[in-house]
């Protein structure tokens, strides 16, 4: 045993000295070797963090959530994706008549999406075109995943009043007011129409695009005066008290939602109930096409770099013919042989796959920083890239290596 042990420690001595003699073959081999790995890991690494900030961000909503509108989401990736159906649009009474007779133990808000290109402005200061602004009730807050970082909330009697109240995102706070002002008490203009401003949201953060910190909270009787359309759609957003108890709210909701629209028992749901977590799924499981073309664009680097690492190898054996012949002809097998240049292929590849992986976690959490998500090391594609670049090293060695293992020590002594 201790015999094979220190063989092979001679082997991996006798690897590392040829590549050092060989330091531009083995660097251009290895740059394309880190190349492929940083391809995958980089990617793939940038495909965690936006899984995990969508997940992050859904699951601010509250895993106990769900909404009704009259349609689902689209996701459009590349022009394709999924289309759901429009159904007729949730009119105010519908909304509300669901509200007050959902007496199921839960906390029940009614909004509408009054705009989405909205600027909002103060004395001299604007915001971009991009606000959202939101007609809500008291519960919107609560349903829809914010929290106050400062001022309070809307109280039930300034909704139906339409009292010009606002809550504002840091987004807003941001483009309307300097650091050293309080928005609180101020007055701000949104659609030409005089707010003062109650509340302030902490940030959710820009993460995959649904950070909801350039949004404006107004009172939904207000929105139906200044954002006044033909067939507006109201949405319902319900969040249980419990989540195991959400299967059973969302039963009772579709029954109580086909009564308010009195629909009969045959037909099919003329409105979509939307979970927040099903919603993250869907967005991470279109990420897949994604993880195939990265995993196809670094195999196919790979392999031209497995093609130029046995060229390396080839050559190799060819100018250390005469060597081979020596240590034969004092004694080595062919097994040692073959096992050095073995070693010499995957050390190469490893190498190769080291300064790959460390370059690919750098480039693959550039995101994390934009997504404000913790830095991430993803350890199952870095033992993957380590397991492939063996296989790669020993797949491009092992021709080379029998090649050399196979020399008649005889015509190797004799090779000029």
């Amino acid at each position: 045993m201790k015999l094979i042990s220190s063989v092979f420690v001679e082997n991996v001595r006798q690897a590392i000295g040829s590549i050092k003699s060989q330091k531009l073959r083995a660097g251009l081999t290895m740059t394309v070797i880190a190349i492929g790995i940083t391809a995958l890991v980089g990617i793939l690494t940038a495909i965690d963090v936006i899984k995990g900030s969508i997940t992050d961000n859904f699951a601010r909503m509250g895993a106990n959530s769900f909404t009704i509108q009259n349609s689902g989401m689209t996701i459009m990736f590349n022009n394709n994706g999924i289309r759901p159906k429009r159904h007729e649009p949730i009119s105010i009474r519908e909304a509300q008549s669901f509200k007050d007779r959902f007496d199921f133990p839960a906390t029940v808000s009614v909004s509408m999406m009054a705009s989405g290109t909205a600027q909002l402005q103060r004395l001299e200061k604007e915001t971009k075109p991009n606000m959202q602004v939101a007609g809500v009730d008291e519960n919107y807050i609560l349903t829809g995943g914010y929290r106050l970082e400062s001022g309070r909330n809307f109280i039930e009697q300034e909704i139906e009043d339409n009292r010009s109240f606002t809550i504002i995102g840091p987004d807003v706070v941001q483009a309307l007011f300097n650091e050293t002002e309080d928005p609180i008490g101020q007055t701000i203009s949104i659609s030409k129409q005089k707010f003062k401003v109650i509340g302030v949201l902490e940030s959710k953060g820009s993460s995959a695009g649904f950070g909801g910190d350039n949004i404006a909270l107004i009172p939904i009787q207000k929105a139906r005066q200044v954002y006044s359309r033909p067939n507006q759609s109201f949405q319902i957003s319900v969040m249980c008290n419990s989540t195991p108890d959400k299967d059973t709210a969302i039963s009772y909701a579709s029954g109580l939602m086909r009564a308010v629209r009195k629909q009969h028992p045959t037909e099919e749901e003329s409105f979509n109930i939307q979970q927040s977590d099903n919603l993250s799924q869907l967005l991470i499981e279109q990420l897949g096409a994604v993880i195939f073309a990265t995993i196809t664009i670094a195999l196919i680097t790979l392999f031209g770099a497995s093609i130029g690492l046995m060229n390396i190898m080839l050559v190799s054996v060819t100018d250390r013919t005469r060597e081979i012949g020596i240590r034969k002809a004092i004694g080595a097998k062919a097994s040692n042989i073959l096992l050095q240049f073995l070693i010499e292929a995957v050390i190469i590849c490893q190498i190769g796959g080291l300064f790959g992986a460390a370059l690919g976690i750098m480039v693959g959490n550039v995101l994390s920083f934009q997504f404000d998500a913790p830095f991430l090391v993803p350890w199952t594609w870095i033992f993957t890239a380590f397991l492939v670049c063996l296989g790669v090293g020993t797949v491009a060695g092992f021709y080379p290596a029998m090649k050399a293992a196979r020399l008649d020590p005889i015509e190797s002594l004799r090779y000029e």
